[in-house]
């Protein structure tokens, strides 16, 4: 049985019985039956239904956003911006998607040569709560829109977004089994994977989970993506501009409650603005309004589980033990709902949790540097390598450092990390591998065939 509780309130929202294995194998099939026929659709079909998911999003918002706000705590007003995202993303592909995907003719000694971009199939994503519509809509978009079909095993506690997200699939008109979800825990993932009706996978999650699921696909030979774990280095020069750039930092690490792989983590201050840098911080971040996620005043909600805030608190505690310094909260509030305060750490180091490990709510890690060598040093001591920013009024010398010294898959300069429909998306290092989004996202899962004629 999978259940869904209100983080808020701890009251459980519903239970949902599981599906079996033999459910698990007669959906695999029905969607495999699915794909035949959707394959061969053109491109002008595929973009119309993509246009009527943004469509139906757009009309029924707050419906969705309520379902997500509810499920896993997110502020109403971030719910409504992540369906508008997904509708976003939905036309992106139908405005893109058969130019992506059209022939290229590649000039060699044949008398013809093209390469062109075949659907592989059945496509498994393993998708997380944090952002339990973008993150599903933005590996379906692309992966429908080029004739792949879909399977979702979505996490248990966001369980009635992936109903809704099913639902709206066959509301736009889509075949009943081009797009399924399973109701399955994590223990079953392997057995979906073994299925060699199953051609690929994709996960957003954690680096474990993702260690996990692209040990199974390798042994099947099954391609993967892996959106992973992140701790985001952000780099404050001492010629930004600190007000802003202290607004970019204090959004991006509370944003989602601080729930998000592309949040900014560890901020790498260059000591001679530090004092200020931390000044402004405490007093951006004091100002943050706690509480009931439905109410629109309110800038954080709960953390989506009662365990994830408690291993939160415990990195807090071990990295204070460690040598950092508390600034700011860090302190579990009384009564119920998963609530962690905004917390902001200081003096931390490498070797401790703060710096070490991905902290996954709102907290902040601030990390003295001597100058912007050991900045950009610090910024790369990483296992990670998903987002990272650098603050500068010098914009050519941050462009500089953005594109050739921070070792990321997605470099800003004077802005907070954040995906766009428009540009590629993912990590290196322990934050994964292949790229989201954009014409790369859309190539993820097809076959790059070449045909060579004579």
């Amino acid at each position: 049985m999978l259940q869904s509780i209100n983080p808020y309130n701890q009251i459980v929202i519903q239970n949902y019985d599981e599906h079996s294995f033999d459910d698990i194998d007669s959906i695999i099939n029905n969607t495999d039956n699915s794909y035949k026929d959707w394959r061969l659709t053109n491109f002008e079909k595929r973009a119309k239904l993509l246009y009527n998911i943004a469509s139906i999003m757009k009309k029924n918002i707050e419906e969705y956003s309520s379902i997500i706000t509810m499920e896993m705590g997110k502020p109403i007003r971030e719910s409504r911006a992540e369906i508008e995202k997904c509708a976003w993303v939905c036309e992106y592909y139908a405005d893109n998607g058969e130019q992506f995907l059209s022939e290229q003719e590649i000039a060699t000694d044949a008398s013809k040569s093209f390469v062109t971009f075949q659907p592989l199939g059945v496509i498994l994503a393993v998708m997380p709560w944090n952002f339990p519509f973008w993150q599903v809509f933005r590996f379906a978009a692309p992966t429908l829109m080029a004739g792949n079909a879909g399977i979702l095993k979505h996490s248990s506690n966001v369980s009635g977004c992936a109903l809704a997200i099913e639902q709206i699939f066959r509301d736009a008109g889509f075949p009943k089994n081009v797009f399924r979800m399973l109701l399955i825990n994590s223990n079953k993932v392997a057995t979906v994977i073994e299925n060699p009706k199953v051609k690929a996978v994709t996960l957003t999650g954690s680096t474990p989970a993702g260690k996990a699921v692209a040990s199974k696909a390798g042994e099947m030979l099954k391609k993967t993506v892996l959106e992973l774990g992140g701790s985001d280095p952000y780099i404050i020069l001492e010629d930004a501009d600190l007000q802003k750039t202290v607004n970019s930092c204090s959004f991006s690490r509370l944003l989602n409650t601080g729930q998000s792989c592309i949040a900014a983590k560890r901020f790498i201050v260059v000591k001679s603005v530090l004092e200020e840098f931390q000044s402004l911080l405490i007093q951006n971040m004091n100002n943050i309004i706690m509480g009931d996620p439905f109410d629109e005043n309110t800038n954080i909600g709960p953390m989506a589980h009662i365990d994830l805030r408690d291993e939160l608190h415990r990195q807090v505690i071990k990295s204070m033990e460690l040598g950092a310094k508390l600034l700011l909260g860090g302190k579990i509030p009384s009564g119920k709902g998963a609530f962690y305060p905004p917390t902001i750490l200081t003096d931390v180091k490498p070797g401790i949790p703060a710096f070490d490990e991905e902290l996954f709510g709102p907290v902040a890690a601030i990390i003295s540097a001597k100058d912007e060598k050991e900045a950009i040093k610090l910024a790369n001591n990483s296992v990670f390598g998903l987002g990272a920013a650098v603050f500068t009024e010098d914009i050519a010398h941050g462009e500089k450092i953005a594109s050739e010294q921070l070792e990321a898959g997605s470099c800003f300069v004077n802005d907070f990390v954040k995906s766009d429909p428009r540009l590629p998306f993912g990590g290196i290092k322990q934050s994964g591998y292949g790229r989201e989004l954009s014409d790369f996202g859309i190539r993820e899962f097809v076959n790059i065939k070449t045909v060579y004629v004579k």
